[in-house]
C-alpha cells in the first residue's frame, strides 16, 4: 500500500514520495504570540501532530519545524495596551502555548524558530530578491513586485489579471502613501515607526514583513525545498502564495513538494471571532469556561472530536458535538483500561508475536488515504467494542469467544492504534514532557557567547525564554551557568 495525500498546489491526491528516501522535512506556520490559543489552533496543530505521528509509524524519520511569529502589529498593540514590551508579551504567550497545547497530547516540534532570531537571514533573502529584480525599495520600505513572477497565483488558483479587474481602483489600506508600484505588491521590509521595535538593515531601521519570515526560516532551519508545508486554509492566500513567490524565484525549485491545509473552525455554525462573542480558547474548553458547555472537557475528548472529521473539512464546535465526543472517548477509554486480571487472566500470558493484522491493515488503508482519521477511528471503535463484548461474556456468561492470546493481541492492537492518533488515557494527568537537555545546552551556549560579546539584551532574552519553559539559570562567579527545572 502507498500513502496518498491531497496537494493543494495540484488540487488532487498524489502518491507521497520524499526528497530523501525515508526522511520527511515538514514545516507548519505557527502562532502569532499575542493571545491564548483558540479552538482553531487546537484543530490545526492536532492535525499536523497526527500527520507527523503517522509518518513516523510508517517508518519515516520526520524533522518537524513550527515557528513562532514574535513580531507583529497585534503583539505590539497588546504590549502598548499593557505597558509592557513586545518580548514580554511574546514570552508569556509562548509559555501559554506550550501549557495549553501539551494538555492535548500534541508532541513538541523538533524546533520552534522565532522570527526575531532570523533578522540577518531575512535581510539576505530580501537583498537577493532585490538583486534579481523582484523587489524594490521606497523610503525605507521594500516591496515584492508580483508581476515579475509569472506563476503568481498558482497555489490559490487566483490570477492577477482577474484580481486587478475586480479591484475597482481601490486604494490599498496598507499603503496609504501609495509607495507601491502596484496594489498587489506586498511588503518584505517595513520602515521603522516611532516607538516600535526596529532593526538595522540595508534600507534603514525597520522590521520584516509577515510573508518573508517563513521563507527565511524554512531556508535557515530546513532546506530550499521541503517535503510538506502545512497550515490553515486561510493561509493559502496571500501568505503561502507569497512564500512561493519569494522563495522559488531565487532557487528555481519548488518550496514544498506537498502543500497541506486544514479546514476552518466554526462555533455553532458561525465563524469564530471576538466580535461575535464566540471566541473560545483551548483553556476555556478544558477548564469549563466555555459558555455553551460550562464544565471541564477531557483533553482526549477534544482530540477525538477533532479527529472524527477529515483534516481538510470544516469543523463546527457545538455543545452536542462535544458531548458526543466525550461519550465516544469514554467508550475507547473503557476498552483501553479493562482490568483483565479480574477474570483471573495471568499477567504472564505470552506476548503475541504480532498485533491483529486485519485491524492494522484496515487502519493503514484508511490513513493512507490522505490521513483519513475518521475512517481510522472507526477501526479503533470496532476493536474497542469487541473487547468490551468479550469482557462482558467472560464476566457474566463464562463463555469466551476469543482465546486468551487473541484477547491480548486485540487489546494491544487497540493501545497501539490509539497511540498513533495520540489518544492517551493518562494524558490529562501526566506531567509535562521532559525538557530537552540538548535544547537547553544549545541556548546556554548562545547566551554565554552573547554575554562575552556584551549583547546583554540577547542574553536576557534567552534567560526569559528558558524561564518561560520552566528552566531556572544560576550564573556562577567563574562565568559558568548552572540550570535546573523550576
Amino acid at each position: 500500500m502507498s500513502l496518498i495525500v491531497y496537494n493543494t498546489l495540484t488540487r488532487r491526491k498524489e502518491p507521497f514520495t520524499t526528497i530523501e528516501p525515508g526522511k520527511v522535512m515538514m514545516y507548519c506556520c505557527g502562532v502569532t504570540v499575542y493571545d491564548d490559543c483558540h479552538l482553531g489552533h487546537a484543530r490545526s496543530y492536532m492535525g499536523w501532530d497526527v500527520v507527523r505521528r503517522y509518518l513516523q509509524w510508517r517508518g519515516y524519520q520526520v524533522r518537524y519545524v513550527q515557528n513562532f511569529t514574535d513580531i507583529d502589529d497585534k503583539i505590539l498593540n497588546r504590549a502598548k495596551a499593557e505597558g509592557s514590551t513586545m518580548q514580554e508579551v511574546s514570552d508569556r504567550y509562548i509559555a501559554a502555548y506550550f501549557r495549553d497545547i501539551r494538555r492535548l497530547n500534541i508532541l513538541d516540534a523538533d524546533e520552534y524558530p522565532r522570527v526575531t532570531d532570523h533578522i540577518p537571514a531575512i535581510h539576505q533573502l530580501i537583498q537577493a530578491l532585490e538583486h534579481q529584480g523582484y523587489a524594490y525599495a521606497v523610503d525605507g520600505d521594500v516591496y515584492y513586485n508580483v508581476w515579475q513572477f509569472a506563476q503568481y497565483g498558482k497555489l490559490s488558483g487566483r490570477q492577477l489579471e482577474q484580481m486587478q479587474a475586480g479591484a475597482g481602483g481601490r486604494v490599498d489600506p496598507d499603503d496609504p502613501e501609495r509607495k507601491k508600484r502596484d496594489p498587489f505588491d506586498f511588503a518584505l521590509w517595513k520602515a521603522a515607526k516611532p516607538g516600535e521595535p526596529a532593526w538595522e538593515s540595508p534600507w534603514g531601521m525597520g522590521r520584516p514583513g509577515w510573508h518573508i519570515e517563513c521563507s527565511a526560516m524554512i531556508r535557515a532551519r530546513l532546506e530550499e525545498t521541503i517535503d510538506i508545508h502545512g497550515g490553515g486554509g486561510d493561509l493559502v492566500f496571500p501568505h503561502h502564495e507569497n512564500e512561493i513567490a519569494q522563495s522559488e524565484v531565487l532557487t528555481g525549485q519548488p518550496l514544498a513538494r506537498y502543500w497541506l491545509h486544514n479546514g476552518m473552525v466554526t462555533v455553532n455554525g458561525e465563524k469564530m471571532s471576538k466580535s461575535l462573542g464566540n471566541f473560545t480558547t483551548i483553556r476555556d474548553l478544558l477548564e469549563g469556561n466555555w459558555s455553551d458547555y460550562p464544565q471541564p472537557v477531557d483533553p482526549m475528548a477534544i482530540r477525538l472530536f477533532v479527529l472524527q472529521a477529515h483534516y481538510r473539512k470544516p469543523l463546527d464546535f457545538t455543545k452536542d458535538a462535544i458531548v458526543a465526543a466525550e461519550n465516544g472517548w469514554q467508550t475507547l477509554k473503557d476498552a483501553l483500561t479493562l482490568d483483565w486480571q479480574l477474570l483471573n487472566l495471568s499477567p504472564q500470558m505470552p506476548i503475541p508475536s504480532k498485533l491483529d493484522a486485519e485491524s492494522i491493515s484496515r487502519f493503514q488503508t484508511a490513513m493512507d488515504d490522505d490521513f483519513n482519521t475518521a475512517a481510522g477511528l472507526a477501526v479503533l471503535f470496532e476493536v474497542a467494542k469487541a473487547l468490551k463484548r468479550e469482557f462482558n461474556l467472560r464476566c457474566y456468561q463464562g463463555a469466551p469467544e476469543l482465546t486468551d492470546m487473541q484477547l491480548q493481541q486485540r487489546s494491544q492492537t487497540l493501545t497501539h492504534l490509539a497511540q498513533i492518533l495520540g489518544l492517551d488515557v493518562q494524558s490529562a494527568s501526566i506531567p509535562e514532557p521532559e525538557i530537552e537537555v540538548t535544547w537547553v545546552e544549545s541556548l546556554l551556549k548562545q547566551r554565554h557567547q552573547a554575554r562575552q560579546e556584551k549583547r546583554y539584551t540577547e542574553s536576557d532574552r534567552i534567560r526569559n525564554e528558558l524561564q518561560a519553559m520552566g528552566v531556572t539559570l544560576i550564573d556562577q562567579p567563574d562565568g559558568q551557568t548552572r540550570w535546573h527545572r523550576s
